[in-house]
This record gives structure tokens, C-alpha cells and sequence, in this order.
């Protein structure tokens, strides 16, 4: 019989470190990707608000106890973590619910060039006075569909599609390197 090991979208890629920056994988545990039914935002927002969790405006993220709700695209949000199996049976009648975990690579970039490498590969105004905490955005990076949210003054969460996985962190560790060959 044949053996399955579970192994994470970047492999052994990571961690990459350069002077300046980190670039880590993240391991998020699930990923629920919630798309409001017509008419049923309102629902779906009071269901959300017995897990701590307000339903993310454009461009913002929230967290609530162990769970992380991030805007995810028009009329979309991924819950990050174990959605309690009531709420996730309720949020069904008023929403269309689909798994993520396997189908994302969420890494973070860290450092104090964090925001200097993500500038060369996304054209986002990062500067913590225009993209703040918790800020997120469907931006492509270099020539990936990805999401970035800022995690911290010096951190940012990426997604992009597991099967880019590589591709993202090798356009990364290029961009690390070269911030650090201009210090």
C-alpha cells in the first residue's frame, strides 16, 4: 500500500535569510474562503461575530481569539483557523464555503528591508502610513497572483498559489538579495 506524506507547498525552500530580511513559510492551519450568498452579507456577518470575527471591509483584516478573518477579494474573506463545526454549519445556508488549506503558500517576509524587497516585486504604496496593519491587498507579485496583508511594521503575510510556490520564493530571494547588495 502506498504512503502519503503531506508536505508544505514550499518544501525546503525556506527559510531564506539575508541581510535585512526573512522570508519564512507560515503554516496557517485551515483555510475557509466564504463567499456571501446574494442578500446574506448580514447573516454571514452575525455568524462571524459569535467567533470574535467582523466581517473584513475592503482591504482590511481582523482577529478574533485563535481565528483571523482577511478580505480576500470582491465579496470574499478566508477564516484562518478552526472555524467552531456549528458556526461553519450555519455559515452554509448563507454562504458558499470552500477549503483552502492545500491550495495556498503563505510565507512572511520580515525584516527591517521587508518593505524595500516587496516594493521591487509589487506595485503597492507599502509605506506604513498608506498600507498599515492588518492592510490587505490583491496585488499581483512581479507576475503572480497574490495577497498581501501587513502583519507588523516590519512583516508581511504573502499567498499565492500553491502551485507558484517556488516561483514566488525564488522572485523573493532574488529581491532580498539585491536590497542587501545596495546597503
Amino acid at each position: 500500500m502506498a504512503s502519503l506524506i503531506e508536505t508544505p507547498p514550499c518544501g525546503d525552500l525556506l527559510p531564506v535569510i539575508v541581510t535585512g530580511a526573512q522570508l519564512v513559510e507560515l503554516r496557517p492551519g485551515p483555510v475557509l474562503s466564504i463567499a456571501p450568498f446574494h442578500g446574506q452579507a448580514a447573516a454571514v456577518a452575525a455568524i462571524l461575530a459569535e467567533a470574535g470575527l467582523d466581517w473584513p471591509a475592503p482591504g482590511t483584516s481582523g482577529v478574533g481569539g485563535s481565528l483571523a478573518c482577511l478580505w480576500a477579494g470582491r465579496g470574499t474573506a478566508f477564516v484562518l483557523g478552526p472555524l467552531p463545526e456549528p458556526l461553519a454549519a450555519r455559515l452554509a445556508g448563507h454562504a458558499a464555503l470552500t477549503d483552502q488549506s492545500d491550495a495556498w503558500a503563505a510565507m512572511q517576509l520580515r525584516g527591517p528591508a521587508a518593505e524595500a524587497v516587496l516594493a521591487r516585486l509589487v506595485s503597492l504604496d507599502l509605506r506604513i502610513a498608506a498600507f498599515p496593519e492588518g492592510a490587505v491587498a490583491r496585488a499581483p507579485l512581479n507576475h503572480m497572483a497574490a495577497l498581501v496583508r501587513r502583519s507588523g511594521a516590519d512583516r508581511f503575510d504573502l499567498w499565492v498559489f500553491r502551485s507558484m510556490a517556488q516561483t514566488a520564493v525564488h522572485e523573493l530571494k532574488a529581491a532580498m538579495t539585491s536590497v542587501a547588495a545596495r546597503g
